[in-house]
């Protein structure tokens, strides 16, 4: 599901409100999370799962493409491990 795919649903579900009012709250939402993410806090949405910050060393790596060892910098990438609830929901038997 894209960004422009959830507006559309949420709107839908939501007949009371504008769509232009769901983009700026979907907006606002995913600028929340991304803006605590960058400040290194972590963000947690009950049964759905926890968004945090993972430190990635500096390390030694390889071109696929020519075999030559290059240098990867150390860095920060976002990390996401899934809550109980939604973990349950996928695995139900159906």
């Amino acid at each position: 599901m894209t960004k422009s795919e959830l507006i559309a649903r949420l709107a839908e579900r939501n007949p009371h409100l504008y769509q232009r009012d769901v983009e700026r709250i979907v907006s606002t939402i995913f600028d929340e999370i991304t803006e605590a993410l960058a400040r290194g806090d972590r963000v947690e949405l009950r049964g759905f799962g926890a968004f945090s910050v993972k430190h990635r060393e500096a390390r030694t790596g390889r071109n696929p493409r020519t075999g030559e060892t290059v240098q990867v910098e150390a860095k920060e990438t976002p990390f996401f491990k899934t809550g109980k609830e939604l973990r349950e929901r996928l695995n139900a038997e159906r």
